[in-house]
């Protein structure tokens, strides 16, 4: 018996953008998407909130002054959420404060209006270069999110609690996506050991309370294969 790992392709760079004023945040949005980036579009902070326990987010684009709050506090509710969110505020104020207080939040970039667009994708497209040539030790779908820098997992943004052995069998399983894993090549790679160490009993334990705690109905990624385990991430 066996297992594999279903994963999904990668999307398009993603994008939020959060600004009350509904000229630039539509002239943001159709920009950006000419510029090939998946974008969403939010005028409050509620919506924006929205948008983050649904999605995780290469970007945000944070207008500071909103009807409903203000962007730091959002900044900050979304840093805590994806500390590698990379956010760029936009303000129609340039006090030297306020600036200093993004960037104590972890913002990229302070961008004050009025701007050119041009710059502002620039800026942009600098920014989300940074990151691919620098990538996160991270699996994420929106679903799933498996941070191996922090050893942490999480389900739709909630942390998940798992054991030693099952990071390392997600580990295992991701760096071997989409492939047909033996039983005997898990021992070897989880233990170290062999294979008298633990049955494949004690293995088969180990898949199962791995799956029943990141799979529900809608999202598998480990198929079990007559002696084989098949990963679908």
């Amino acid at each position: 018996m066996g297992v594999t790992l279903n994963v999904k392709e990668c999307d398009r760079m993603r994008i939020l953008v959060v600004e009350d004023d509904h000229l630039l945040n539509h002239t943001l949005c159709y920009n950006l998407n000419a510029a090939r980036y998946t974008v969403d579009s939010a005028l409050t902070k509620q919506e924006a909130k929205d948008f983050l326990t649904k999605q995780d987010y290469d970007l945000i684009v944070l207008d500071v002054n909103l009807p409903d709050g203000n962007g730091f506090d959002f900044c900050r509710e979304a840093k805590e959420r994806c500390p590698d969110t990379a956010v760029i505020f936009l303000t129609a104020n340039d006090m030297e404060s306020d600036m200093l207080k993004g960037y104590e939040l972890g913002a990229e970039d302070y961008v004050t209006k009025p701007f050119s667009i041009h710059i502002l994708l620039k800026k942009i497209a600098v920014i989300l270069k940074r990151e691919t040539e620098n990538p996160r030790n991270i699996y994420e779908d929106g679903y799933l999110r498996i941070d191996f820098d922090r050893v942490k997992v999480e389900i739709e943004g909630k942390e998940c609690m798992v054991t030693p052995t099952e990071f390392r069998m997600l580990r295992l399983f991701i760096e071997h996506a989409g492939q047909l894993l033996s039983y005997n090549v898990l021992l070897e790679q989880l233990w170290d050991c062999d294979e008298a160490y633990v049955d494949r009993h004690t293995l088969a334990v180990n898949v199962n309370r791995l799956r029943g705690k990141i799979e529900d109905a809608e999202h598998k990624y480990i198929s079990n294969v007559y002696g084989l385990s098949l990963i679908h991430i």
